[in-house]
């Protein structure tokens, strides 16, 4: 019965029902991404890990505010143009997204107004540096596509569009703890991946022993994912209103699908909230 009850909290089940009377009595009436997240629940379920905590072999540190930080941490991964089976996934996906949103209802939807909101405590105009979740699904919805890089960052980008979250992919290897995620101050930058210098204070960063290498509005080159990453370093950038059981699910989708489509062997994820 605790364990039930559990399951039910996650999956925003109400008490009254069991978690079988929900699905029969209402799957006529629940979206797909609803029963991808039972589906999800279930499977922990079955293989009893729903309340489990979960790990992270990174320090990371929030600084900022309205901001929960996901962590899913990759080992031994392979890095290769994107394959046959994985674009059709990708396309499903892009699909989506494209079938459910317009522009001006994409402008409007509950997580680009949350993800703005969380820019906005940052002190950054969303309208100005718009987050790379919005820019992605802006490309998706105008029927131009995911972005084709590898198959590591493809599947960050594909999270990306599915959650509206911005996600960054780093490669672990080149990382040295801890990390925080702050403001950048006057005289830090970095070469933008695909942009020129990036001059990065008072905009929010990730920063490691060396200095900053990560953004939700653009990565650097220093830490980018390439043909010899092995280890990667994954994080999702969610609002702080964002239901948990969805930041555990995404990490969870996430980590499931670079273990299919990267082999990679051992994955690690976490979740960091703001103190602030």
């Amino acid at each position: 019965l605790p364990r039930l009850v559990r399951l039910k909290k996650l999956a925003g089940i109400e008490e009254r029902y069991t978690l079988l009377e929900f699905i029969v009595g209402h799957h006529c009436r629940v979206d797909r991404p609803v029963f991808d997240r039972l589906a999800w629940v279930l499977n922990c379920a079955s293989r009893a890990i729903i309340t489990a905590e979960f790990a992270t072999n990174m320090d990371i540190r929030v600084e900022l505010p309205g901001t929960i930080l996901g962590a899913v941490e990759a080992e031994n991964v392979r890095v290769e143009p994107t394959g046959p089976v994985l674009s059709q996934v990708l396309a499903k996906i892009a699909g989506r997204i494209q079938h459910a949103y317009t522009l001006d209802t994409l402008a409007v939807a509950e997580p680009t107004r949350a993800v703005r909101a969380m820019f906005r405590a940052w002190g950054i105009d969303p309208s100005k540096y718009r987050p790379s979740s919005e820019a992605l699904m802006r490309r998706v919805v105008q029927s131009k596509g995911l972005y084709n890089v590898s198959n590591v960052v493809d599947l960050g980008n594909a999270g990306s569009i599915e959650t509206g979250w911005p996600y960054g992919l780093y490669d672990r290897s080149k990382l040295a703890s801890p990390i925080s995620f702050r403001h950048g101050t006057t005289g830090e930058m970095y070469e933008g991946i695909g942009k020129r210098m990036w001059h990065l204070a008072g905009r929010p960063i990730l920063a490691d022993a060396n200095g900053p290498f990560g953004s939700p509005i653009s990565d650097s080159t220093r830490t980018m994912v390439t043909g010899s990453t092995r280890d990667v370093l994954a994080i999702i950038y969610a609002p702080e209103s964002a239901a948990r059981v969805d930041i555990e699910f995404a990490l969870s989708r996430l980590g499931e699908r670079l273990i299919e489509f990267a082999a990679a062997r051992v994955v690690h994820s976490g979740s960091f909230a703001s103190n602030i």
